[in-house]
C-alpha cells in the first residue's frame, strides 16, 4: 500500500485485485495508525472469528483427559514421566467410578450425561466408548478408522439430524461422515477427490452461489482447475430498492443447464447471512428433479445453527448434496480446527463413479488398488479419505483423535441441550449486535426471518441513494473507487470491515462480522460507518458550488 496517500485511485485499484483477507492486512496497519494517533478504540470488524467460547464441553474435555491420564498410569509408572497406554478391559467400571468421584468437578455433569446419552439413547458398548474415549484424548494411536472414530461418527450423525433440519428423523444413520481438520481443510478435500474421481474436470462449468466465502471464488481459478464459473447471483436489488438477498428465479434457472456440473453455496450466506428461503429450495429441488438429476451439490452450513428453523439442502435434496459443517463459529473453537463432510449413503457421486467409461474407471483402479481389492464399490466419501494423504499414505489419514473427542462433546452438549438454550443465547447475541450496527447507521432494516446477523452486508450504493438520492450516487461511483469506503473507515476512524465485491457481492457493499466485538463497539462502528457517507455528502456539496 502507498503508505503516503493509501486512498489514492492507483493505489485502490492495485488493492482491489487482492482477496478482501490479503487487504485486511493493509487495513488493519492503517486503522492501528489511526487508533494511535487519534486515541480512538482499534474495532475490528472484518473476520467472523468469534469473541465466545462453549465452556462445558471444554471442562468435560479436561476432566476426560485427567481419566484418560489415569488409565494409562495403570498400566505402569516405573519410569518418572512414562506410562502405559489405556486399556479396555474393565474401562467402563473404572471410568464410572472416576465420574462417581469427580462428581462435583467442572464438566463432570456434562461429561457423565454424554456418557449415559451415549450408552442409553445411542446404544454405545460400555466398554468399546470408555476405551475410544480415553484413548483418543491421550492420542496415543492413529485414527481408527481413518475417516472418523466409530463413536464420534455416532454422536455427530444425531446433532447434524437436529442442527441441520431433520431433529425428526433421529440418528442420521443414512449419513456417513469424514473428520477433517476444519472446514478449509474439507473444501480441499472436496474440489481435490471430485476432479480425482473424474467427476468434474478441468475447465467443466460449475456454479457458485453469490455472494460468498472468497475461498469458493478462488479455488475454481486455479490453473489445475480453471473451471468455467457460472455466478448464480443474490445481488439484485428489489422493487423497493433494497437488497433482499435471495436468488430471483431467472438466475436458479442457469442450473437448469445439465452442463453444470457442480453447485456451490453457503447456506446461510457468507456474506450477507441470510439462509434459502422455502421458495429457493423448492426451486432447486424442480431444477434437480427435471433439468439436471446429476448437479452435484457442496452446501457449507457453518452458520446454520444461528438461523431460526434451518433446513440444510443435505435433508432436502440427499441424493445430490455433499454437507460441509464446521464446528468452528458456534462453538468459538476456530483454532481447533474441527469440521465433517457428510454423504448419503446413496449419493449421486457413487452413482456417477459407477457410470464413467471404461477408461476412466481403469484409472481410477490403478489409483485405489492399493486400498481394496474391490475399487469400483470404493465409496466417494472413503476415497476423499485416501485423497487427503494421496492414497497410498491412507493408513495415516484422519483428524487427530483428541480433535475428535472434542468435537463430539460439543455435538453431544447440543444433543443433551432439549429446550435449546445455547442456541437460544447464540442467536439473542449475534442479532443484539446486528440491530445495534444498523440502528446506528440510521439506515432502514426489514423484519426478515431469513436473515441471520452472523455478518452484515451493507450497499453503500444503495444507502447513499436512499439517504442523499440518485444525483448524489452518480457522483460518488465517478469520482471514487469502490474500496475507498473501506480505506478511509481504517484510516479516518481506526475501523476495520471487508469490502463486499471480494466476495461476488455488491461492488459498492461492505461486511462486518457480527461475532468478534461486544455489542457496544457495533454502536460506534454504525455510527462511523454513516460518518462516512456524511462526508462524501459533503465532498459532493463542495463539488456542487
Amino acid at each position: 500500500m502507498n503508505s503516503n496517500n493509501p486512498l489514492s485511485k492507483k493505489n485502490e485499484e492495485a488493492l482491489s485485485q487482492l482477496s478482501p483477507f490479503e487487504i485486511k492486512n493493509e487495513l488493519i496497519e492503517l486503522a492501528k495508525a489511526d487508533a494511535r494517533k487519534s486515541n480512538s478504540a482499534f474495532l475490528n470488524a472484518g473476520r467472523g472469528n468469534p469473541n465466545w467460547i462453549a465452556t462445558d464441553a471444554r471442562e468435560a474435555f479436561f476432566l476426560l483427559g485427567s481419566f484418560a491420564l489415569a488409565e494409562c498410569r495403570r498400566v505402569y509408572t516405573d519410569e518418572p514421566g512414562i506410562a502405559g497406554i489405556p486399556a479396555k478391559d474393565g474401562s467402563a467400571d473404572r471410568f464410572e467410578k472416576f465420574l462417581a468421584d469427580n462428581a462435583t468437578a467442572p464438566g463432570a455433569d456434562l461429561l457423565t450425561k454424554a456418557y449415559r446419552y451415549m450408552v442409553e439413547t445411542l446404544g454405545a458398548d460400555r466398554d468399546e466408548l470408555a476405551y475410544e474415549w480415553a484413548e483418543g484424548i491421550i492420542g496415543d494411536q492413529y485414527p481408527t478408522p481413518p475417516r472418523i472414530l466409530k463413536y464420534t461418527e455416532a454422536a455427530i450423525r444425531p446433532y447434524l439430524a437436529q442442527e441441520m433440519g431433520n431433529r425428526a428423523a433421529g440418528g442420521g444413520k443414512e449419513y456417513d461422515l469424514f473428520a477433517t481438520e476444519g472446514g478449509t481443510a474439507a473444501m480441499c478435500y472436496v474440489f481435490d477427490s471430485l476432479q480425482a474421481n473424474h467427476l468434474v474436470k478441468r475447465g467443466d462449468k460449475i456454479a457458485l452461489m453469490a455472494p460468498l466465502f472468497t475461498p469458493y471464488i478462488e479455488i475454481p481459478e486455479l490453473d489445475r482447475f480453471n473451471f468455467d464459473v457460472v455466478t448464480v447471483s443474490a445481488n439484485e436489488v428489489e422493487k423497493d430498492g433494497y437488497h433482499h438477498w435471495q436468488y430471483p428465479e431467472s438466475e436458479l434457472d442457469k442450473l437448469r443447464d445439465p452442463s453444470i456440473r457442480l453447485l456451490c453455496l453457503i447456506n446461510p450466506s457468507n456474506p450477507p447471512s441470510y439462509r434459502l428461503s422455502d421458495d429457493n429450495m423448492k426451486t432447486l429441488v424442480d431444477i434437480v428433479r427435471k433439468d439436471n438429476p446429476n448437479l452435484i451439490i457442496v452446501t457449507d452450513d457453518v452458520y446454520g445453527t444461528f438461523a431460526k428453523d434451518f433446513k440444510s439442502l443435505m435433508y432436502v435434496l440427499p441424493y445430490n448434496t455433499l454437507c460441509v459443517y464446521s464446528f468452528s463459529k458456534y462453538f468459538g473453537a476456530t483454532g481447533w480446527r474441527l469440521a465433517v463432510v457428510a454423504a448419503a449413503q446413496d449419493n449421486v457421486c457413487d452413482h456417477l463413479i459407477a457410470t464413467l467409461p471404461d477408461a476412466e474407471k481403469e484409472d481410477l483402479r490403478k489409483r485405489y488398488e492399493s486400498l481394496t481389492l474391490d475399487v469400483p464399490h470404493l465409496k466417494f466419501i472413503d476415497r476423499m479419505v485416501a485423497d487427503s494423504r494421496d492414497v497410498a499414505l491412507n493408513h495415516t489419514a484422519g483428524l487427530s483423535t483428541p480433535q475428535q473427542i472434542q468435537m463430539s462433546l460439543f455435538a453431544l452438549k447440543c444433543l443433551l441441550d432439549t429446550e435449546d438454550v445455547y442456541k437460544g443465547k447464540m442467536q439473542q447475541m449475534i442479532h443484539d449486535r446486528l440491530d445495534t450496527l444498523w440502528e446506528n447507521t440510521g439506515f432502514k432494516q426489514f423484519d426478515d426471518d431469513l436473515r441471520v446477523g452472523y455478518y452484515s452486508e451493507i450497499d453503500f450504493m444503495v444507502q447513499a441513494t436512499k439517504v442523499y438520492g440518485e444525483d448524489f450516487a452518480k457522483w460518488l461511483a465517478a469520482t471514487h473507487n469502490s474500496l475507498d469506503v473501506t480505506i478511509r473507515l481504517a484510516k479516518e476512524t481506526a475501523t476495520v470491515v471487508l469490502n463486499g465485491s471480494g466476495f461476488d457481492g455488491p461492488e459498492w457493499s461492505i461486511r462486518t462480522s457480527e461475532a468478534n466485538l461486544d455489542k457496544d463497539a457495533y454502536a460506534v462502528i454504525g455510527k462511523k460507518i454513516r460518518q462516512i457517507l456524511d462526508e462524501y455528502y459533503a465532498e459532493y456539496q463542495a463539488s456542487k458550488k
